[in-house]
């Protein structure tokens, strides 16, 4: 319907024009409000800003240098930071090709190291430097709001690593980088004290930020209020204590490095005063092993006393270049594992972890990924009959998600799976390089045997199935997987 005379869209009012605005998404309400100063106004009023998602790093919000990602962060966090209530930061304070979040092919940076090359330290001292001033422009924006309700960070810095850990002091090798991690510290413990309803703290591989006394400066009312917790990071010590995690009494989902999960917090856990929890995701990293042993983790009768107070527990978690022997000292038989991620470069798994996976967790057991990035591409069906991956799919009757790259799995063992899984397998990922064919059989059928493949697949499945065509579409950068994984799998209690 046309407007009468010469009444046109300035002169609608401002509430109406503020909820029309509220269908933009924010990168068009940004290009709408340089329309006029009029639009600006409303397109910047608080109600159209309670949730900001912002990708910063690599050039992923418009193709800028690192100094102009800076800028445009610092205009939203001036904005919008003192009083948005839900705020999601991924921060990749890397150029080019070391940064997945500006990279269609995020597997490709996975073992992309800084080295003796003089042009790649630069970088790699650049980068750092932007990560410091990124973080603390943050949190100098939202450090007073009260009313901040969801606070979810993801630091990745993982592929700026040279070799081994990357822990925060490799931050000190930063022009004034003893000073910016002292000032990043300091303005997130003044945001935990001053936070009033914080029901969502995920700090994910932010190096520098959290340290073992941050948490002590939660706000009461915050304590109370908060639900889930998530401490990811390559430091060397734990990050939460047992009293810290006491106070928090109401929490429905945590998220912990494995060697940090120790037998007394497990006991706190347990309590019948505290609300039952209902997510723990626990990331279990080979490399810090030397460092943080597992001595002193959860125990078998710690879970089942976990389980008799949190009924409706499940797990997650995800392996890192972590042998099979280590795997069998923590996959306790009572822990309620509902997700399993076991991801290496060259460590493999046996068709014995594989099976005692299939026994001890056959009733919970819901996504299984097993990925190599290795060019070698082992058989873990010794017995031809008694294939592990078979065996799991009969066994595990909860089983929705299966994806597998980097070892070999035979098409015949395939078809099998899907015809035990059926239109249950809501997922089935097999990179195409992985799948080999029994020439024994390939003799006694006509056609092509991919294409048998793939119509078999389908018939079992009930539904069209291709095999994964590029394997960097199965593999990713582990720990941006899990920090992602674990969130949808805390949202979906």
């Amino acid at each position: 319907m046309a407007l009468c005379g010469g009444v046109g869209a300035m002169a609608l009012p401002s509430e109406l024009i503020v909820h029309i605005f509220s269908f933009l998404s924010d990168r068009d309400k940004l290009r709408a409000s340089a329309v006029c100063s009029r639009w600006r106004e409303c397109l910047f009023y608080p109600a159209l800003w309670t949730e900001l998602k912002l990708r910063i790093g690599g050039g992923c919000n418009g193709g800028g240098s690192s100094s102009e990602e800076t800028s445009r962060l610092e205009f939203l966090m001036r904005k919008f930071g003192s009083f948005v209530r839900e705020l999601q930061l991924e921060l990749a304070p890397v150029e080019g090709c070391l940064s997945p979040l500006n990279n269609n092919n995020p597997s490709s940076t996975r073992m992309d190291q800084p080295d003796s090359d003089p042009q790649l330290s630069q970088r790699w001292r650049d980068a750092m430097a932007t990560y410091l001033d990124q973080v603390l422009c943050v949190f100098s924006s939202i450090r007073n709001n009260r009313n901040l309700r969801k606070l979810s960070l993801y630091g990745d810095t993982c592929v700026l690593q040279q070799e081994g850990l990357l822990d925060s002091s490799h931050l000190h090798q930063i022009h004034q980088g003893d000073k910016k991690i002292n000032e990043v510290q300091q303005l997130f413990m003044e945001l935990l004290s001053n936070s009033r309803q914080l029901r969502w703290l995920s700090c994910s591989f932010m190096l520098g930020l959290v340290t073992p006394c941050s948490l002590a400066c939660l706000s009461n009312p915050s304590a109370e209020t908060l639900q889930h917790l998530s401490l990811l990071d390559h430091q060397l010590g734990p990050l939460i204590s047992p009293s810290e995690l006491d106070r928090l009494s109401n929490l429905h989902s945590l998220a912990l490095d494995f060697s940090d999960f120790t037998s007394e917090l497990c006991g706190l856990l347990a309590s019948p005063r505290r609300t039952p929890l209902h997510r723990i995701s626990l990331l279990l990293n080979g490399a810090a092993l030397e460092f943080k042993p597992l001595e002193g983790t959860a125990t078998e009768d710690d879970w089942k006393a976990l389980i008799r107070v949190s009924a409706n527990l499940r797990v997650y978690v995800m392996a890192l270049e972590v042998n099979s022997s280590e795997l069998l000292g923590v996959l306790k038989p009572s822990l309620p594992l509902e997700r399993l991620h076991l991801d290496s470069y060259s460590t493999l798994v046996t068709d014995a972890t594989l099976e005692l996976i299939s026994q001890q967790y056959n009733k919970t057991l819901t996504h299984f990924l097993l990925l190599r990035d290795d060019p070698d591409f082992p058989d873990l069906s010794i017995n031809r009959n008694e294939d592990p991956l078979v065996l799991l799919a009969w066994r595990c009757t909860q089983l929705a998600v299966l994806v597998i790259h980097g070892y070999t799995v035979w098409a015949h063992n395939l078809v099998a799976i899907s015809r035990l899984r059926g239109s249950n397998l809501r997922v089935l990922t097999v990179s195409e390089e992985s799948i080999d064919f029994d020439p024994d059989q390939a003799v006694c059928m006509d056609g092509d045997p991919v294409h048998n493949l793939v119509k078999e697949v389908s018939l079992g499945l009930a539904r069209v199935w291709h095999p994964c065509l590029d394997s960097s579409l199965v593999l990713s950068e582990p720990t941006h997987h899990f920090h992602h994984e674990l969130h949808a799998f805390s949202m979906g209690m």
